[in-house]
């Protein structure tokens, strides 16, 4: 099965070469990327070497074990053969991870999109407590958060909000947080201290870059207006927000935060192309079979993941029935109590397909 790592010394000699090549030191797009993939392959080397030399002390211990007619040495032995068993075990199991397919988007950064979806106010206000729940996780993780389009009401709460979340493997930790996010607790609105039920939904899209995905100017059409924030009234009297439209596929994307018309555009393209990408995907996944379409990765984003309930200070991931009591904690960003559980329980089933 490990056959594959055999070649690893090559493939690690290789990329040493070409991180010291002028052309690849020169290009810094290039370099970043042969770096990555040499600190992956140099995981995998260690992690390989450390496995055939456990497997050999393994296979010595096992001799020693069958040939040795002294009593204490045996005992000795029979110990090292199942603390080394042990190892063995832990070890190929690291090992079929790195067997499994790459998910080519886990090193991207991310489009974060969180939109209010049934019960009104409530679930604006529940946008904007979440949006500060990936910030805050995103500053533990020590990730730059950039707001590309808001959509306030006026009371503390978002319509929607996108942001960029930028830094190392964005993608892979959060890419299970699409769909749809169920908050239970009683609105500070409610006279009579009843709990509200109130629904938003979370997109987590690879951040597309323009060598990915290229876009006909002839496709778009740009519109101009004046910002304007809630209640209606002017943010400032010159035409800076700026509306996109992807012709072939209707996707509109708008952006009025920057005062600036062209920073506005900016934002406007780079959110569309992340659009444009996962529609791509999307697509792509639908064709596959409904096994892979079962997975998590298949990007839908109607099914209910996540309760938020206030009162008991309970969070229930519904995909994985994990519950836990710390909500509080959890709303301050201390999100690696929800996530490892989930990726470890996809990488399981994931593991299941290697043999």
């Amino acid at each position: 099965m490990f056959a594959r790592f055999d070649n690893i010394n090559e493939k690690l000699a290789e990329l040493e070469g070409m991180l010291s090549d002028p052309a690849v030191l020169a290009n810094q797009s290039e370099y970043g990327k042969v770096a990555r993939e040499h600190s992956r392959v140099a995981k995998i080397h260690a992690l390989y070497n450390e496995y055939k030399r456990v497997t050999q002390e393994l296979a010595e211990s096992q001799e020693l074990l069958h040939q040795t007619d002294d009593e204490e040495m045996k005992e000795l032995a029979r110990s090292d053969v199942a603390d080394l068993n042990n190892k063995t075990r832990e070890l190929e199991k690291d090992l079929r991870i790195l067997l499994l397919p790459k998910d080519p988007n886990d090193e991207k950064n991310i489009l974060l999109e969180i939109r209010a979806g049934t019960g009104g106010d409530e679930a604006a206000l529940f946008v904007s407590d979440l949006f500060r729940m990936y910030s805050k996780y995103a500053e533990i993780q020590g990730w730059k958060v950039e707001i590309m389009s808001s959509n306030p009401i006026g009371i503390g709460g978002f319509k929607e909000i996108i942001a960029l979340i930028s830094g190392e493997q964005v993608y892979s930790q959060l890419k299970y947080e699409s769909g749809t996010h169920r908050v239970q607790r009683v609105p500070e609105t409610e006279a009579q201290g009843r709990i509200h039920t109130s629904a938003v939904t979370v997109a987590v899209l690879p951040e597309a870059e323009e060598v990915e995905l290229s876009i006909d100017p002839g496709e778009l059409r740009f519109d101009v207006f004046r910002s304007s924030g809630p209640g209606g009234q002017s943010v400032n009297t010159t035409d800076s927000a700026v509306r996109v439209t992807h012709l072939p596929t209707g996707l509109v994307v708008t952006c009025q935060d920057e005062k600036s018309q062209h920073k506005n555009k900016a934002k406007a393209l780079k959110v569309l192309r992340a659009r444009l990408l996962d529609q791509m995907e999307q697509e792509a996944h639908d064709r596959m079979s409904e096994q892979r379409k079962s997975q998590v990765g298949s990007g839908d984003r109607s099914e209910r993941i996540r309760t938020y309930n206030f009162p008991q200070g309970r969070l229930t991931d519904h995909r994985i029935n994990l519950t836990l009591y710390k909500l509080d904690d959890i709303m301050l960003g201390k999100l690696n109590s929800v996530i490892e559980p989930l990726l470890a329980h996809y990488q399981a089933e994931a593991l299941k397909t290697v043999q």
